[in-house]
């Protein structure tokens, strides 16, 4: 897992830098040489959405949306345990010497036992959570795609707290703890 997150985190860098290194054309992504062939580096410069959503995702902030939990009262089984106590006589013997002075010995004894059992005992009511609470940030040009607006992230609280405190466009780097929201 922490393999994962820095080859995400130089793949971004990377990515970021070769970017701003670009030719300067605002109207693409990437960039394809015309003299040389399609499997060249040059037409391969664009990331591969699937591996950026594993490990985070990049694009430039939208709008943010913090979704408060709903919660319900609900009614459930009360459950008790109900316990009872039981005794059986046990019967021990033990035998000494052979033949005709074979000599048995036998005694009783009393052992007690309790078993418990969880049972039914009226209603009892609780806060049922009917929707948690969620974090949301919606990027727009995601991974560089210009095509890909308005793509909703579940974050956790610390991202969405930054994604707050930022302007409108502004580039944001994190990795989300859910797609949708």
């Amino acid at each position: 897992m922490f393999r994962r997150l820095v080859a995400a985190a130089v793949t971004a860098v990377l990515i970021a830098g070769l970017g701003a290194c670009g030719s300067g054309d605002e109207g693409s992504d990437y960039s394809v040489d015309v003299g040389q062939d399609s499997g060249s580096a040059a037409g391969k410069s664009r990331p591969d959405t699937a591996a950026t959503m594993d490990a985070g995702v990049f694009g430039l902030r939208d709008e943010v949306r913090h979704r408060t939990a709903r919660t319900a009262r609900a009614t459930r089984p009360h459950m008790t345990k109900k316990c009872t106590t039981a005794t059986r006589r046990v019967k021990h013997t033990t035998s000494s010497g052979s033949g005709t002075k074979r000599r048995t010995r036998t005694w009783y004894s009393t052992e007690h036992s309790r078993s418990c059992k969880q049972v039914r005992k009226g209603t009892e009511t609780y806060t049922r959570v009917v929707r948690p609470e969620r974090w949301c940030v919606s990027l727009d040009d995601v991974g560089g795609d210009t095509k890909r607006d308005d793509v909703w992230y579940q974050v956790d609280e610390t991202t969405y707290s930054a994604a707050v405190g930022t302007d409108e466009h502004t580039r944001m780097d994190f990795t989300p703890t859910g797609s949708g929201c």
